[in-house]
């Protein structure tokens, strides 16, 4: 088979070849060392230090005063998938056609009311209606209406006014 000359040299071999990998990576991180440590030579601004600047609030009632019934119908599709907008044609939820000035629960022939909404408003005025279509669990906590809600004034005021606008 093999004789022990050629069995050393085959070792050594291999040795070498370990040897010079070590000594090549060594070698490579030092030449290439890129320490994460001190201060960035330099920062680009991104102005998230800045103070936010600050929000002025404009009055609901403002807001529903230039909203648009064209866009309130548009947005009023992610609505569409639970409620109806003929009177009397209940879905999932109760049809909206008169919903504006209507009793909390006096859409007839809808008999699933959770009971939550009744304890926080009894009538569905364009405020009542903002504040729940902007977070309904959190307006009316046990609500069973599973809809993240209208994170916009704008499309809230567009829907509130698209939905006042179907009864005259």
């Amino acid at each position: 088979m093999f004789d022990t000359m050629t069995f050393t040299k085959i070792a050594s071999s291999l040795c070498g070849a370990l040897l010079i990998l070590l000594l090549g990576k060594w070698a490579a991180e030092e030449l290439y060392h890129a320490g994460g440590h001190g201060d960035q030579s330099y920062v680009i601004d991104t102005g998230a230090d800045e103070a936010e600047e600050e929000v002025v609030e404009v009055p609901f009632a403002e807001v529903l005063a230039a909203a648009d019934i064209g866009d309130g119908a548009k947005v009023f599709r992610k609505c569409s998938a639970c409620h109806k907008v003929e009177q009397g044609a209940n879905a999932t939820g109760p049809y909206l056609y008169g919903v504006v000035g209507r009793d909390v629960d006096a859409a007839s022939g809808f008999t699933s009311y959770s009971g939550a909404l009744e304890q926080v408003v009894e009538v569905w005025t364009p405020e009542a209606l903002n504040d729940f279509l902007e977070n309904p669990k959190g307006y009316a906590p046990g609500t069973s209406m599973g809809f993240n809600g209208l994170p916009k004034v704008e499309d809230r005021a567009d829907v509130i006014a698209y939905l006042d606008s179907l009864d005259d």
